[in-house]
Order: structure tokens, then sequence, then C-alpha cells
């Protein structure tokens, strides 16, 4: 008998696993598939077959492949299944395999988690995440390193006592949007997981006493997303980035209470730092680079009135890592502030000058012949750009590859199609591309 033929009619003889195919978890929406496909992957149960007859020429191949062979099971569940429908195919084969393939996964996102959002998810109903449904899968699913519960705003605080039991392991979770969540649920999270090193917690209701007490437990924390967390200040940045000596990203974009100074003193492994939007002060931007390990640092839409001269008294040693630098509607920045960036960020590979309206001549005159490393610029609307200061760019800056140059009203169309001619390999694209 043909091994793919004595293989599928082993799968459709046993009861057992036509059972099974209602009982099956999807790999994304972590809730019971009921697929019309049974078996997706032939190749695997082949596989599986002659593995078994060369171990044991004489015990049924039912018996071997099923229940005498654990371990042979467990170990084609996490060497060779790399696919989402070997996965399947294989937790299908028998109720033993499945808690096998139960038992292997890393990872759990739900449906109405937002990074899976696309047109097919978008079409199908909402799905409601309660104790009880967490409970369940955090029971089916012992090993899991990575969760996302973000989208799920009706989760209690009280879901998140279970992690005091099931989050050992956890090293990365997502509460994005989780409105129910308040401090006592963090504190949850403080006590059971202890390897944390990923929490994304955007628009959550955390304040600096969750934060606190998240950052002294989960001292591996490498990356915290606390994008438009309002209730968080800089005394809750400070006890991050004091208690948590691994951070390498923070996002803080829209915490309009944060000015920045929380960051002082902050390790040198911080290398990648969102404000967008936020309140900062001259000494907190002090503090943000105080570490001396930013690569990308994005400063966009200061909503305090900060005058450029504040980066003239910041020690260059502390910058000179940046390769990424936003100064995107920046307005008070002028010449000096540019020159000294210019000077003391010598790897700088991209910078954002949209809407700098205060930088003339000797401020593009200082990029051009600084900047040897610079590959992208966005100078759009920057109203004080004339062809003097795009031949400053267009003579300097060897390594450009793409000019971001839009509505500059002082350039002539002849110093464009001049810097075109000699530039050829320098890409100018308008602000709306």
């Amino acid at each position: 008998m043909c091994i793919f033929h004595g293989c599928l009619r082993l799968y459709t003889a046993n009861p057992l696993t036509r059972a099974s195919r209602f009982t099956q978890v999807d790999e994304v929406k972590a809730f019971p598939y009921r697929g019309d496909t049974i078996v997706q992957n032939l190749n695997f149960f082949a596989a599986v077959v002659v593995f078994s007859l060369v171990m044991d020429m004489e015990t049924p191949l039912h018996s071997v492949v099923l229940n005498h062979q654990p371990c042979l099971a467990q170990h084609i569940s996490r060497s060779w299944l790399e696919s989402s429908n070997d996965r399947e195919s294989f937790g299908l084969t028998c109720h033993r395999w499945l808690h096998i393939q139960n038992s292997s996964r890393r990872s759990l996102q739900f449906q109405c988690s937002f990074t899976q959002l696309n047109p097919t998810s978008l079409s199908r109903p909402s799905t409601t995440i309660n104790t009880f449904h967490l409970y369940r899968l955090l029971c089916r699913f012992p090993q899991l390193q990575s969760l996302s519960l973000s989208g799920c705003i009706e989760l209690p605080d009280s879901g998140l006592s279970l992690l005091l039991t099931y989050g050992l392991k956890l090293e990365s979770l997502h509460l994005d949007c989780c409105y129910g969540i308040t401090d006592h649920g963090f504190s949850f999270i403080a006590g059971g997981c202890p390897l944390l090193t990923i929490i994304s917690l955007y628009r959550c209701n955390v304040t600096d006493i969750g934060l606190e007490s998240l950052s002294q437990s989960c001292s591996t924390l490498k990356d915290v997303n606390l994008s438009f967390c309002s209730l968080i200040s800089d005394h809750g940045i400070r006890a991050l980035s004091q208690n948590s000596r691994h951070l390498r990203s923070v996002n803080i974009s829209y915490c309009r209470n944060v000015t920045g100074v929380g960051f002082q003193g902050c390790s040198q492994t911080l290398a990648y730092l969102e404000a967008d939007s936020c309140k900062l002060e001259p000494e907190g931007i002090s503090a943000i680079v105080s570490g001396g390990g930013l690569e990308y640092l994005n400063i966009s839409k200061l909503k305090s009135c900060i005058h450029g001269y504040v980066l003239t008294t910041i020690d260059v040693g502390f910058i000179s890592k940046l390769r990424v630098l936003n100064f995107r509607l920046w307005t008070t920045i002028g010449d000096d502030a540019i020159a000294k960036i210019a000077e003391g960020c010598p790897l700088l590979e991209e910078w954002n000058l949209d809407y700098c309206f205060e930088i003339r001549i000797s401020g593009w005159e200082s990029i051009g012949s600084k900047c040897r490393n610079l590959e992208r610029l966005h100078v759009n609307r920057c109203r004080n750009l004339s062809d003097q200061g795009l031949q400053a760019l267009r003579d300097g800056c060897r390594r450009l590859r793409k000019l971001y140059l839009g509505r500059c009203r002082l350039i002539s169309s002849i110093a464009i199609e001049m810097f075109k001619c000699l530039r050829s390999d320098v890409q100018i694209m308008d602000e709306a591309t």
C-alpha cells in the first residue's frame, strides 16, 4: 500500500482523529477551528509513518504513532512544523497530538488584537474576552512566552490575576487599549511575570504607581510602549529608567505630563526613544540624551516652546551615536543648534527638519559640510531654505539618496533642475509621497 494512502487510511479510520477536528485551536484567533480541510500536508504524515516503521516493524502502526511515541510527536511538533497548516494538521491527528501542539505553543494573540487587523478580520464579528476565556486559554497553553490582549477593552483587573500562576514564562505582553486595567491589574503583572522584557500599554490607564511597581519587579524590561498614557508623569519615568537598567526602547508619545527630566541618568542601553507631541523642557531634553546610547530620537511636534539654543548646551559626547533624528515642527530651532547637531552626530543617516522655519543659509551649510553619512533628509516647508542652501546640500552630503522637498517657497525651479542634473543619485520626493 502507498505510504500516502496508508497514512490517510490510518487517519480516517481512527475515531479520535475525526472527533478532534472540532477542538483544534487556530494559530491566530486561538479559538476553535472549523475548517473544511482536515489534512493540509500529507508529506508530514508520510514522514511519521516511515519513521515509525523503521523504529519498530513488529508494532502495529496505529499503536506506534499514536500511543507509544509521544517523544517523537513532540520532536516533530517543535522541529519540523514551520507553517501554520502543518501545525494544524499535526493537532488534528488525535487528542494526544493536539495536547502536544498546545504545549508547544509559545505565542497567543486574540482575534480582537489590533495587530491582527486586516480586511478579513474586519469582516468578522468582534470577540469579547473575559476572565473565564483567558483562564481556559492559559490552561491550554502553559508554555506561552508572548501574549497579546490588545483590544480586549472589557477585560478587568481580575483577569490579569491569572498571570500570577501562568505568567512565569512570559517575555512579551501587549495590553493596548485595555481600558479596564488599572494599577491593581499591573500589580499582578509585576508579581507574576519576572521574565518580562517587552510590554505595550498604549492608551492604558496606568499611573506612576503601576509603572513603578512594574519596573521594580520586572527588572529585565527592554521595550516599553507608554504612548497616550496620560496619567504618567516624570515620577513614573524616573522609576522606570532607574529600575530597568536594560532598557533599549521607550515610547512616551502624547504623554502630556512628561517633561523628560525623569530620564536623567538613564542606562546607556537606551537606544530608541519616541517622544512625539510631548511637553518636553530644556532640562528634559538634556536628561533624555544623558545615557549616551541613543541611536533614534523623535522629539517632533513639541507642545512646549523650547528655543533651539538649548541644544547648544548639550555635551556632544551624549549624541554621538545618533543615526535617526526627528525635529519635525520644531519651528524655533535655529542655525547654531543645527551646527551643533551636525558636528556632534557624525553617524547621522536620516534627519527630519520639516517645518523648521528658522534654519537659514549657515544651518544648511553646516549640514552639507558635516553630515557625511546622511542618506535621507526631510526639508518640507522650510521657508528659509533658498537656492543657496540647496546648493550647500547638493555639494555636500555625498551619501544623500533621498531628499523630501516640498513647498519651499524660496527655491526656484532652476535650482531644483540643477540639483537633479548634478546629483542624479538623489531622489527628490514631494511632501505628499
